[in-house]
């Protein structure tokens, strides 16, 4: 009860008309932040931080993660109209996003993007409200072998998810690994893999390879067949938004499931909405009844990682607030803004700042209505732009994805780059060698070597590290379970249809 009657006041700071008009302006710019290839929320918050210092604390901080959830809505945009990832964790909604737009389905696409988000927002709002100072304390009990395990058990999540040959599957993967070695060795300092190149001496950054495999390898693609997108313009009226809702609980433990995997990626420190999209995705496809049709335009699988990639927004806030831990990047860029406020972030807080902290709490239920609503209103724009000549479009793109490759280190080589990976991309598509796997290794791969490492540091190169430890232990058979499950479900068929069932539009 104590915490409904501080929710109440909080509301009573957040419904103030500045306040909301200062949301308001932050979800507008969010969303056209996440729009924009490249830029990112991380970048938006920082960017716009400076804004802030004028503003009262809460005020602020309300401006912030406003900016935050209109990106997390914003970012799938140009991924389901372009196969553009706007966001990190938006690459796996073009997955099944992008082929329901070319179906003339883009309205309905988006919609379920961000109904399914909003639901996922909502619900982890409510867990952040009554469960944060005990979720806040389990997280911290998190190492280096926790947060392997947890990685072997999103690759577990992952298998057979480009579908068709698993040798190309398995090459694809391998790729992506190769590309996140890239780099400074974590442990030793040294290069490696950089061929004596200053410039790769910092790696392959994860938004220009993408921006290049889905988005240019697309335009590529699409230039050689039929020089036009193929999709058609989306409306969404009442009644579209009625059956997107109903679809959604149909599909209601895909949608839970994603939600709760997602908020607690997003509590644990240094991870974030992106591996939370890749693990939703993952698992919604395991253990779906059509797992094939996956990848080919299926609602389930923009669901899953739109609802963990909200989710795991609202989660990543959890630990920063009540620990003073961030558990993203951009919540580390709000910490560096809670200092500059004179906040210490942390228990006290609550108790020294409480309209600070439940103002901040209930501007999440504000922000993401608002998000919503604008998204909603805006989608008739956004899909009309399908309609647009392609000798116009397509050298926008080309334009746009360029400035957002060359916004993330300010390096004419990422441009490059991204021109190159475009071609890669292309030639993937026509060889049939799935893009989703090397993506996966990409961006999961050297988060997984560098837990590994200091896993095996930590115990003297001994890797029963990862079964002495509670929650390693649990985690690591999980994984394992799941590794051999495909096999298991193919000797026993009951096993797919009793353990997992979901139901839904597609």
């Amino acid at each position: 009860m104590e915490s409904l009657a501080n929710l109440i006041m909080g509301f009573g700071v957040a419904l103030t008309p500045y306040n909301v008009a200062i949301a308001s302006v932050g979800v507008f710019l969010g969303i056209i932040i996440g729009v924009l290839p490249g830029l990112g929320g991380t970048s938006g918050v920082a960017i716009l931080l400076p804004l802030t210092f004028v503003m009262p604390s809460t005020s602020a901080i309300i401006f912030l993660t406003s900016i935050y959830w209109g990106a997390l809505f914003g970012g799938v945009i140009t991924s389901i109209l372009f196969n553009i990832p706007g966001e990190p964790w938006s690459v796996a909604a073009t997955f099944d996003g992008y082929p329901l737009a070319k179906e003339g389905r883009a309205g309905y696409a988006l919609s379920v993007a961000f109904i399914g988000g909003f639901f996922a927002s909502l619900f982890s709002i409510l867990l952040f409200t009554f469960f944060a100072p005990p979720l806040a304390e389990l997280a911290l009990r998190f190492g280096p072998p926790e947060y392997f395990a947890v990685m072997l058990l999103a690759f577990s999540t992952f298998v057979g998810l480009g579908g068709g040959s698993a040798v190309k599957n398995l090459v694809s993967a391998l790729i992506g690994f190769l590309l996140a070695s890239v780099g400074l060795d974590i442990v030793t300092g040294t290069p490696r893999l950089t061929f004596d190149s200053v410039t790769l001496l910092s790696g392959f950054s994860f938004v220009t390879v993408c921006i290049g495999l889905f988005g240019i390898g697309e335009i590529l693609l699409s230039a050689e067949e039929s020089l036009e997108f193929r999709g058609e313009q989306g409306k969404i009226g009442l009644r579209d938004v009625i059956t997107t809702v109903v679809d959604i609980f149909r599909s209601w433990l895909t949608w839970l499931t994603g939600t709760i995997l997602g908020f607690w990626v997003g509590v644990l420190p240094g991870t974030g909405a992106t591996p939370a999209s890749f693990m939703a995705y993952g698992m919604a496809k395991q253990y779906s009844r059509y797992p094939e049709k996956f990848g080919t335009g299926v609602m389930e699988g923009v669901l899953s990682t739109q609802s963990a990639a909200q989710a795991a927004g609202i989660g990543a806030l959890l630990p920063l607030v009540t620990l003073g831990v961030p558990g993203s990047p951009t919540a580390a860029v709000m910490l560096g803004g809670l200092y500059i406020w004179g906040l210490q972030p942390g228990p006290l807080l609550f108790i020294e700042k409480p309209d600070f902290v439940w103002g901040l709490i209930a501007s999440m239920y504000i922000g993401n209505i608002i998000g919503l609503l604008m998204c909603l209103l805006l989608v008739p724009f956004f899909t009309i732009i399908l309609r647009i000549p392609y000798a116009i479009l397509a050298p926008l793109i080309v334009l746009l994805s360029a400035v957002g490759s060359y916004a993330v280190s300010n390096r004419l080589f990422d441009v490059w780059l991204m021109l190159f990976f475009g071609v890669v991309g292309y030639a993937f598509k026509k060889l049939q060698i799935p893009l989703a796997p090397l993506a996966i290794g990409l961006v999961l791969g050297d988060m997984t070597e560098t837990a590994m490492r200091q896993s095996i540091i930590m115990s003297r190169g001994s890797l029963s590290i990862f079964f002495t430890r509670p929650i390693a232990a649990t985690c690591t058979i999980i994984a394992l379970f799941l590794f051999i499950f495909p096999s298991l479900r193919i000797m026993f068929p009951w096993m797919r249809d009793r353990l997992w069932a979901p139901r839904g539009g597609g």
